[in-house]
């Protein structure tokens, strides 16, 4: 199997999937990742937490953060960095448009890695 083309983006979900538990886990070219929706405005981050491999989909929404269902690291949804840790969790960026989700297959980290063009994410609604 080939890696996903950097240029092409993966329909996910539809926003309303978001509306009602705000979070949600999808596979994206094999890879869990978890949809938040977090004041208007959607993120994806990795599913699998770095630090004890539980699923982020599982955890909660609390104050516009992700908390961690298996040791309650409180993670930023929009860059994956992880409050008072070193580590932090790879993001992918997000695009809607007429009420679909869109994931760019490459975590940011790799994308930049690689050097293609990142995309901006863009407000839900």
């Amino acid at each position: 199997m080939s890696e996903p083309n950097p240029d092409e983006w993966v329909l996910v979900a539809e926003l309303s999937e978001l509306t009602r538990r705000k979070k949600k886990q999808v596979i994206v070219a094999g890879t869990p990742i978890a949809l938040f929706l977090v004041n208007g405005r959607v993120f994806a981050l990795h599913d699998t937490c770095v630090h004890k491999q539980r699923s982020l989909s599982k955890g909660t929404l609390l104050h516009g953060r992700i908390i961690c269902p298996g040791h309650q690291w409180s993670f930023d949804p929009a860059t994956g960095e992880a409050v008072d840790q070193t580590e932090c969790q790879p993001t992918h960026d997000v695009r809607v448009e007429d009420g679909k989700i869109y994931v760019d297959p490459l975590p940011r980290s790799r994308r930049a890695e690689t050097g293609a063009a990142a995309y901006p994410a863009r407000v839900a609604g």
